[in-house]
């Protein structure tokens, strides 16, 4: 598997010398993975394969203009940048900006801190799996469908651009899925349970708990009342400021979303005032061993930690050296492509909302009516608009956790949110699960973070009563 990357230096090197003077900017990228997928629905196998790929892309930039070809085969080569570079002379009319990041010569792997998962046989992933759908069949007699969901995969890339840089660059991810389905008559609940890992193999194989969770939490949700739509003052847990900081936050955040929409641009204008004086925001690859992290972009950009929100106030987006040159503001290492198949976009990596000082119990107190809401069970964005449905949530009445309700659903415009934070727990979780999908590339790793939030003023279960 390694015999291409260790090769391909001096002739990628050769390519853009050869190359290079007909565009203004040249990137061509070489990719060899490996990986697992095993999809079990109830003791069914749907999916059970082990597989190899290699192939590269390139990119081409002229007068503003790109072009992009990716291949398999590496004898094609030379076609495909001819392919590229015509592409891009045809399209390019205007002036190519891209922001000036130092050239990169380096090779760097991401750590693990204990197994990894492709010195694992298949069978014995398939045998973890069998276990999972074992713990969730055997919760409750309720239970009539059930899925299981393992994956990992090791990525190994070599990037060379007219810039002169020469990266090598290669990590592993995991992901495990869990989801039952529970059925009482005509009434059917759904419970999930999502974790991912760049460390170690280990960390897929002590999930009982979490596991027999999802699986609880249908069966509990079959007895359940629904709550009653209205709009209420929320707690919600770390998961879901994670999972809202990413979805309703995060995306308007990524510079091409305002680049290319005047009116997203116009509204997150930097200065501008979000939310209270205590709120921080960031965005960044470089904390180590979380689901975003790496050293370098997929265009060599080092990665850096980037301050989205400071004391309340929008300071900072994500970019791309083309967004960051054509908004005249600095790179952050935010290019981020699926695998060779994809030209690098503009991403999230690792986004989270910094610890409070507020105790979390404090965050219930005179708190007449309310709702705390955990965990995900799914959720969609568009625009600045946001609707997301919580895995578990409860009453809150007299500031004390009262009786639990299913079917919450909570919903809002991001901007109208961000300025109802009322208090930011003392508390703090990373939340591994992120699969991210934007632009047809979905299932980026991505990691979220964040501490309990106390919101005033969300519309619950729907349209407020």
């Amino acid at each position: 598997m390694s015999i291409l990357l260790a090769d391909a230096k001096n002739l990628l090197s050769d390519l853009i010398r050869r190359f290079s003077h007909q565009v203004d900017y040249l990137a061509i990228r070489l990719e060899e993975a490996e990986g697992t997928d095993i999809f079990l629905r109830g003791n069914k196998i749907e999916t059970l394969s082990e597989g190899v790929s290699v192939g590269g892309q390139v990119r081409a930039c002229y007068k503003g203009g790109w072009g992009f070809a990716s291949f398999n085969q590496l004898a094609t080569i030379e076609d495909r940048i001819a392919e590229a570079i015509a592409a891009a002379r045809i399209v390019g009319d205007a002036e190519t900006i891209l922001a000036p990041v130092a050239p990169v010569v380096d090779t760097v792997v991401l750590p693990l801190q204990g197994t990894n998962p492709r010195q694992v046989p298949l069978a014995q992933k398939k045998q973890l799996c069998d276990r999972y759908t074992e713990i969730l069949r055997s919760v409750d007699s309720r239970i009539t469908t059930t899925s299981v969901r393992y994956g990992d995969s090791e990525q190994r890339i070599l990037l060379a651009t007219s810039d002169g840089t020469i990266l090598e660059q290669s990590w592993v991810d995991m992901e495990m899925r869990f989801a039952a389905t529970a059925r009482n008559g005509e009434t059917v609940q759904t419970g999930r349970e999502t974790t991912g890992s760049r460390k170690a193999y280990e960390d897929l194989t002590n999930l009982d708990r979490q596991v027999r969770g999802a699986a609880q939490r249908a069966v509990d949700a079959l007895s359940l009342p629904p709550v009653k739509g209205n709009s209420y003052t929320v707690v919600i847990d770390p998961i879901l400021s994670g999972l809202f900081v990413h979805e309703a936050f995060g995306h308007l955040s990524e510079a091409d979303m305002a680049y290319e929409n005047p009116d997203i641009l116009e509204v997150m204008t930097l200065g501008r005032r979000f939310g209270p004086p205590e709120l921080q925001i960031f965005d960044g690859a470089i904390p180590e061993g979380h689901r975003g992290s790496y050293y370098y972009d997929d265009e060599g950009t080092p990665a850096t930690t980037t301050q989205l929100i400071k004391d309340g106030i929008l300071v900072g987006r994500l970019h791309s050296r083309e967004t960051a040159g054509k908004l005249s503001e600095a790179p952050t290492g935010n290019a981020r492509c699926l695998n060779y198949h994809y030209a690098p976009i503009v991403r999230m990596t690792n986004t989270w909302i910094a610890r409070g000082t507020t105790p979390v119990p404090d965050l219930f107190a005179d708190i007449k009516e309310g709702v705390y809401a955990r965990n995900w069970l799914g959720g969609m964005t568009n625009g600045e608009m946001f609707t997301f449905s919580a895995g578990e949530a409860w009453m809150i009445r007299n500031g004390k956790l009262d009786e639990q309700v299913r079917d919450v659903t909570l919903s809002g415009n991001v901007f109208s949110t961000l300025a109802d934070i009322e208090g930011i727990g003392d508390d703090f979780y990373w939340d591994e699960s992120g699969g991210c999908g934007k632009g047809s590339q979905s299932g980026l790793p991505v990691g979220c973070g964040g501490p309990s939030l106390r919101i005033n003023n969300v519309v619950v279960g729907g349209e407020a009563a």
